[in-house]
């Protein structure tokens, strides 16, 4: 199981984006607040952990990795408390209470500009500092990149999620295709030749390019491009900036070139959901998918009657030498800012995410990326052989996020109704298109801070 949590749970949180910041905005503490940085990390107490995972196999693996912490530091205790949404954290974060978390961990990314803007966790700069840490040679850039908004670090990244390329390796062999593809055009040659049409539907597609398909966020395809979101001025770039136009034209062209909008999103309405045993490329219905490392395991239980292929994103034409980078998202850690007991907190995040044994151990247990440099290349790690690609991934220095926002994810879902809109064809000038989504963006922005 991974990081990543159903479609219809993370359509759901960025619905919450909005109350979500209101909430936050109201907690009217700042980093290092004076809730409590001169508890004594050296004596007996107990700190309280909530995260969001659920599944057994993670459930254990949090157990496991908290256990080592309290070998470690047989002083400090941990009270765990699973299963939390970001709702509940954010509420909790903002109440405050002996019953609130010292330590929190989340899913989404997406809200670490509302947790360090707000105040609601604390900046961790002045506790690396502290202990001699660098993030910026412990951490992923990608990974280092998402846990910080405006120069204030207030999360660290806890295992994480690399996207890349599945392929069908009995259809490759039977389309002529030796290798899977390094660029969008090669991209584009390969979904063509693995698409085989019956009747008005297909009997296999070479790849889902809709939006709606399964992790084909316009996020996820300009990851690829490297686009930049924002300027120095916080100012939406997306109107000026090629590779999000790049990467909007290349997924139009390839849904027109496959059928076109209306008979793909007739054929995807008939496939087996993203996290059942009948996923489309579990199937053999798909050929080629864009996902995330856990797919590898689903897809092996399935027990497909082909053979598995994993390789990084092709990248645009101009860019084959970047190669092997994909987008990275994944797990964040912080410290309450209300908590009482930041020193004992700060020993618990610092084992969790940057202990090399500890990250590695947790990976192993629930099968997502590890989050340090020096885990990545851990010879403790067991994985597939093929799920070193999304290691690498993770390593290279050219992957890329989605930078924080005061508003969290909001920006995001502006880009991907636009993207809907155009590949349906609702939207017919891109550029026009773009200019109002960045007009949006930027409102929407000055409206949250």
């Amino acid at each position: 199981m991974s990081t990543r949590v159903p479609e219809v749970v993370r359509k759901a949180a960025f619905a919450l984006t909005a109350s979500t910041a209101l909430l936050l905005s109201t907690t009217a503490c700042t980093g290092q607040s004076a809730a409590g940085t001169s508890d004594d990390a050296s004596k007996e107490q107990t700190i309280t952990f909530w995260h969001a995972w659920s599944a057994p196999n993670e459930v254990k693996g949090v157990k496991a990795l908290v256990a080592g912490f309290e070998k470690a530091h047989p002083n400090i205790h941990v009270n765990v408390v699973g299963n939390m949404t970001d709702d509940k954290i954010n509420q909790a974060l903002r109440a405050g209470g002996d019953k609130a978390p010292d330590v929190i961990s989340s899913f989404t990314t997406n809200n670490v500009g509302k947790f360090c803007s707000s105040g609601a966790l604390v900046d961790l700069n002045p506790f690396f500092k502290k202990s001699n840490i660098d993030p910026g040679t412990t951490f992923p850039k990608a990974m280092n990149d998402y846990t910080q908004y405006d120069l204030d670090r207030c999360a660290v990244p806890l295992l994480g999620d690399a996207y890349g390329l599945y392929y069908n390796k009995t259809a490759f062999e039977k389309a002529g295709i030796t290798a899977p593809p390094k660029t969008w055009s090669e991209f584009e040659t390969d979904a063509k030749k693995l698409t085989i049409t019956k009747g008005d539907t297909y009997k296999q597609l070479g790849f889902m390019p809709n939006y709606h398909g399964w992790e084909t966020t316009t996020e996820h395809y300009m990851g690829q491009f490297s686009p930049t979101y924002f300027n120095k001025s916080g100012k939406s770039t997306i109107a000026g900036d090629p590779a999000v136009s790049d990467a909007l034209t290349l997924q139009k062209k390839l849904v027109d070139e496959l059928g076109g909008f209306k008979k793909l999103e007739k054929f995807r309405a008939g496939l087996g959901d993203e996290w059942g045993p009948k996923h489309p490329f579990h199937t053999g219905q798909v050929a080629m998918q864009l996902d995330g490392e856990w797919r590898l395991g689903m897809a092996l239980d399935a027990k497909p009657d082909f053979e598995i292929g994993v390789a990084p994103l092709p990248v645009s034409d101009d860019q084959v030498d970047q190669y092997g980078k994909g987008y990275i998202t994944g797990t964040i850690a912080g410290i309450a800012a209300t908590s009482k007991k930041q020193n004992a907190a700060w020993e618990f995040v610092k084992y969790i995410s940057t202990d090399t044994d500890a990250v590695v151990n947790f990976s192993n247990a629930i099968h997502n990326v590890p989050s340090t440099l020096a885990a990545l290349k851990s010879p403790k790690l067991k994985y597939d052989p093929r799920f070193k690609t999304f290691l690498d991934i993770a390593a290279n220095p050219n992957s890329t996020t989605s930078p924080a926002s005061v508003n969290g994810g909001v920006y995001l879902t502006t880009i991907q109704q636009l993207g809907y809109d155009y590949e349906s064809g609702k939207l017919t000038d891109l550029q026009a298109g773009l200019k109002k989504a960045a007009a949006q963006i930027d409102t929407d922005i000055a409206q949250a801070k």
